[in-house]
């Protein structure tokens, strides 16, 4: 994983915003355990079809990771540890 200090903000980085949102009205008053089966569910998509990558999981990791604190980011990493697994 790239180091946050290497992150610029782009074009990309307001389209994960815009995907964040999207998640996060959908889900909204959602448990935990639906939210993270509904990501792996999305991902695994994703991965299967070609259009979800490593560095595109590490872009997003690095957008979201200042918004979370450190239990959020814990439980962030082991999702994106099962994501990466997906072959």
């Amino acid at each position: 994983m790239r180091k946050f200090n290497d992150y610029t903000p782009n074009a990309s980085s307001d389209n994960y915003m815009n995907i964040l949102k999207s998640f996060a009205d959908k889900y909204e008053g959602a448990s935990q355990s639906e939210i993270i089966s509904a990501i792996l569910k999305e991902a695994e998509k994703g991965r299967r079809n070609g259009t979800l990558t490593d560095s595109d999981i590490d872009n997003f990791v690095m957008m979201l990771r200042p918004m979370l604190n450190q239990s959020q980011q814990k439980e962030l990493d082991k999702v994106v540890a099962q994501i990466k697994k997906i072959k």
